[in-house]
């Protein structure tokens, strides 16, 4: 690994998508300086930080529209790496063409599943052909090097100029305040250096944490799990709960929690020890600066 980071050299940072996907965006609302580097897949990500080729990487954790990202639940889980910072991106979506397209020309729109479905109700106003790719930026340059007539992209505006479209039409998305939250992942050992690019823009108070656990099967288990934050007044931003594929029984549980604190605080501390006295496994993926919602 470079240790551009420590050294304040341009660090690499990997995220899933083409140049103009809301995923570079993510890249560079956290960090000073990057050198954003795509990647075909969440998986790759994982695989970059956790091989060294990159310092760092970003992957989609939430929408406030369509909930949890749960691949990226799931990989957090397998690979174990540290997660450093988070970074909320507003997703501001437009239709996007060849020049001189026209809204009554266009024949078939691509995009993402998720995107598709953030802008569901300006897709169905019209008998359009709908066609999913792997990402919003990637769907915009699929149109512009097929020079695809009739044909639209959905995707951010700032796509636009990158590949010689224009915008059909802006904000499409469905309301005005969808936004969606990417965890930061580090390769062990370079979580302060990756904290320290957040320093600048982060929201005052209390860090955040997010940790994995998973409740024994037994009655009352989950709720004294969860009581051992209540009582202590720790504030639950996030609560969620995925499969335990690794787990020896059927129907078994981990529950993933985002929260408002430090796990150096003695009041937290002593939270997280009750906690594991109760559970089958805990883990924390990491604490870091709470993201500005701007």
């Amino acid at each position: 690994m470079s240790g551009a980071l420590a050294g304040g050299g341009r660090p690499k940072v990997a995220y899933t998508g083409e140049p103009g996907a809301f995923a570079e965006e993510a890249v560079l609302r956290f960090f000073a300086a990057p050198e954003p580097v795509p990647m075909s897949s969440f998986r790759a990500v994982f695989e970059a930080v956790r091989d060294g080729t990159v310092e760092a990487g970003v992957v989609p954790v939430e929408s406030t529209l369509l909930g949890s990202i749960r691949e990226n639940s799931d990989l957090l889980w397998e690979f174990q790496l540290p997660v450093a910072g988070e970074v909320s991106v507003p997703v501001r979506l437009a239709l996007l063409a060849l020049p001189g397209e026209t809204l009554d020309s266009i024949e078939r729109v691509y995009s993402i599943t998720a995107a598709l479905a953030q802008a569901d109700a300006f897709l169905a106003s019209r008998p359009w052909q709908i066609l999913t790719t792997y990402n919003t930026a990637g769907a915009a340059k699929q149109v512009a090097e097929r020079g695809e007539r009739g044909a639209a992209a959905v995707a951010s505006a700032r796509v636009a100029p990158l590949y010689g479209l224009e915008v059909v039409a802006a904000d499409i998305q469905s309301g005005d305040s969808n936004r969606t939250r990417f965890a930061v992942l580090s390769a062990p050992g370079r979580e302060a250096d990756v904290r320290a690019q957040a320093a600048a823009s982060a929201v005052g108070g209390p860090p955040r944490t997010s940790l994995v656990f998973a409740v024994r099967n037994v009655a009352g288990s989950l709720y004294r799990s969860l009581g051992a934050f209540a009582t202590r007044g720790i504030n639950l931003v996030r609560l969620e709960s995925r499969p335990w594929t690794e787990a020896e029984m059927r129907w078994e549980y981990l529950f993933w929690v985002d929260l408002d604190g430090d796990p150096a605080d003695p009041v937290l501390a002593a939270a997280l020890d009750e906690l594991r006295g109760e559970t089958e496994v805990v883990r924390v993926l990491g604490t870091y600066p709470r993201a500005p919602e701007d």
